[in-house]
């Protein structure tokens, strides 16, 4: 199919107000993409610095379950009862419209992938806002390390086993894991553009996050949270635990977005058009 006749597709479908189908959605994401790369780049860096600073609400849930619960329960057990708290700074931040990298990695993707922008937008744009979260998590972070302890919720040795959950596995599991859960993330966001209700985008949200958890796969940004905690107050993680962590769980949760949502999404598209031609 010409790039042309996308186009055209793609201008008729969005006037449009109803999502009906696979291919509307699909287009809706395709406009608020482009919507995303035209904004001024302040603008992005603030509302992605929102997003890292908002995601920080789910490490101090999950940080409080781990010191509470530490020495009560078996420490096996304590991942699957915070899995029920974690969800809840993801609702903050996608409701609220921040910028969230694993929830905007298909997002920022169709339009490099239908030809509108190109792969040196799209890197470009993909730095300022891992950046933002980036640094709204480190502040978050230091905060939250510093104000739990003194609020008597948080202990230094429930962060430390957090973090040690976290980061014990190898690069490959860690790769592995970040891929599944950045799929799973960017199609939190597809199914919330075809989701007209808040209660059923809350309920969205809160089942895939869930699932993220309870299942332990990386999160860069959240993890970069716990990761960055347990390396401020435990000679255990190390700033070489932390780099490694980190760009390894980037890594796989933009490959979960682009390869298992925006190509494969794009391609039904195109497939399903050509077929109509």
């Amino acid at each position: 199919m010409e790039k042309h006749e996308v186009d055209e597709i793609v201008k008729t479908k969005a006037k449009k107000k109803e999502i009906e189908d696979h291919d509307d959605i699909l287009v809706k994401q395709l406009c608020e993409g482009l919507d995303t790369y035209r904004k001024n780049r302040l603008s992005t860096f603030l509302s992605s610095f929102m997003a890292g600073l908002e995601i920080g609400f789910s490490f101090l849930l999950v940080a409080i379950v781990y010191s509470i619960f530490n020495g009560e329960i078996k420490d096996e057990y304590i991942p699957y009862l915070a899995s029920f708290v974690y969800p809840l700074g993801f609702i903050l931040v996608v409701l609220g419209k921040s910028i969230l990298f694993t929830e905007q990695t298909s997002l920022l993707s169709l339009p490099v992938i239908s030809g509108k922008k190109t792969v040196g937008d799209l890197m470009s744009l993909w730095g300022i806002v891992i950046f933002g979260n980036l640094v709204g998590g480190y502040l978050i972070g230091a905060f939250i390390v510093w104000i739990g302890p003194e609020l008597g919720v948080i202990s230094y040795q429930g962060i430390e086993n957090l973090a040690n959950h976290v980061n014990h596995f190898t690069r490959d599991v860690i790769l592995g894991s970040s891929v599944l859960a950045g799929w799973l993330m960017a199609l939190l966001s597809w199914i919330i553009t075809s989701t007209k209700t808040t209660s059923g985008k809350i309920l969205i949200i809160y089942m895939i996050t869930f699932i993220i958890a309870m299942s332990g796969l990386h999160h860069s940004i959240v993890g970069n949270i716990e990761i960055f905690a347990g390396f401020l107050v435990s000679d255990k993680i190390t700033f070489i635990d932390y780099l490694t962590f980190q760009s390894t769980s980037l890594l796989g949760n933009a490959i979960g977005g682009v390869v298992f949502v925006a190509i494969l999404k794009y391609g039904a598209f195109l497939a399903n058009n050509t077929k109509e031609d």
